[in-house]
């Protein structure tokens, strides 16, 4: 009886204790997902049917807490308060929401409090002089008009690099807008996605995306589409290119990477095989914006 007693009062004192432990250090990561207005013909830049696609599969994960912001900028002040992590999918260049008004200073503040900052296909693209140099020291890189370009190809990924965010991706193929030569900082980036382009991608004339000389000249060699960044202040960034195509998101490798690559840079723990999600087949179609 006694025997009993005392291995009853360890387990009841080992509950306790594991329930106190989760308590304090299962804290949920909160991921904002923030969607661009409509953009593009029916099934591209579906920005808000690719962000609650993602908030789906990220709430299939313990621990983890997913927040959508529809059709632009959050209006609300507090929208990045106690983010761990901040995704964009969104029209970039000029009109990139992250650089109109005090975006870029909100952005800054949130970052500063250890946010990861993810930017998906056209979000990358911001202005060399406004955005350019903020997206260098938060994610890396950056989409830069006359040095980047933006052709529609598909992409052979023969091989991963070991990688939180490439955990249970095998190689893949993928037709997307991908956007490659991007400009990149020189040391701290690693290249998640690599594939060399078709060599008539590289053939367009003088154009701020299209084609420039640097491009015309390199047939042949590697481009990196998504690549992973270690901040200096010890955040985490991460870039895709792709992601135009709202059906990709409907292939299993793709859609793994992404979501690897949200818990990474939310410094959540990512699975050893990745992340496993589940979406049904009107996920793809049920969100999207309408265009006619």
């Amino acid at each position: 009886m006694k025997m009993r007693l005392t291995i009853f009062g360890f387990l009841a004192v080992f509950f306790i204790c594991g329930v106190t432990a989760f308590a304090r250090d299962g804290v949920k990561k909160k991921i904002v997902l923030v969607a661009g207005v409509r953009s593009h013909g029916p099934g591209e830049h579906e920005f808000r049917s690719g962000m609650l696609l993602l908030q789906k599969c990220l709430e299939q994960i313990p621990g983890i807490e997913a927040v959508v912001y529809s059709n632009g900028w959050p209006r609300v002040p507090d929208a990045f308060t106690g983010a761990d992590a901040i995704v964009l999918y969104m029209d970039g260049g000029d009109g990139h929401p992250a650089i109109q008004g005090t975006h870029l200073a909100q952005l800054d503040k949130a970052l500063k409090n250890g946010a990861g900052l993810a930017c998906i296909h056209y979000a990358v693209e911001v202005p060399k002089d406004k955005g350019g140099p903020e997206f260098l020291k938060w994610i890396g890189g950056y989409f830069e008009a006359n040095w980047s370009v933006n052709p529609t190809w598909e992409a052979d990924f023969k091989q991963m690099p070991d990688h939180p965010i490439t955990r249970g991706v095998k190689p893949f193929k993928i037709y997307d807008e991908w956007y490659y030569h991007m400009r990149f900082q020189p040391s701290g980036v690693t290249p998640i996605l690599t594939a060399v382009p078709p060599d008539e991608t590289r053939e367009h004339g003088d154009d701020p995306h299209g084609g420039n000389p640097t491009v015309r000249g390199e047939k042949g060699m590697k481009e990196h589409v998504a690549w992973a960044y270690e901040r200096a202040d010890g955040g985490r960034g991460f870039g895709l290119t792709g992601a135009h195509y709202n059906k990709n998101w409907d292939n299993e490798d793709f859609r793994r990477l992404v979501l690897n690559a949200l818990l990474w840079i939310a410094k959540a723990d990512v699975p050893p095989g990745g992340v496993h999600s589940k979406i049904d087949p009107d996920d793809l179609t049920k969100n999207l914006d309408p265009k006619g």
